[in-house]
């Protein structure tokens, strides 16, 4: 699966939009986590536990966004991004979402 997040892909040309695709993953921190994010905050500097969490869900949702677009039929995503927000205090909501299409070499 060829991923990009621009429009066009060199050296190839889209024949196919198959539509939006995404993935998707929310993740709660933690009692844990919070207690040393928490404790970090009043020192200051990266909350690795965090760090770590989201760069696991990212991959997570990109997979899953990936997954999707080849249930779909595409073998490419343009114009890929992604979106993050947070559902109450604890967890956090990541997306990866773009076009799905078919391609074929120029």
């Amino acid at each position: 699966m060829i991923v990009v997040t621009k429009e066009k892909i060199e050296g190839y040309k889209i024949v196919e939009i198959k539509g939006p695709v995404f993935g998707l993953i929310v993740r709660s921190r933690g009692l844990g986590g919070d207690i040393m994010a928490g404790l970090k905050s009043l020192v200051g500097g990266e909350i690795k536990q965090y760090t770590a969490m989201l760069e696991d869900s990212r991959k997570e949702a990109l997979d899953r966004m990936i997954v999707n677009a080849t249930q779909m039929g595409a073998n490419a995503i343009v114009m890929m991004r992604f979106d993050s927000g947070e559902i109450g205090k604890n967890m956090s909501e990541i997306v990866a979402y773009g076009t799905a299409a078919v391609v074929e070499k120029e």
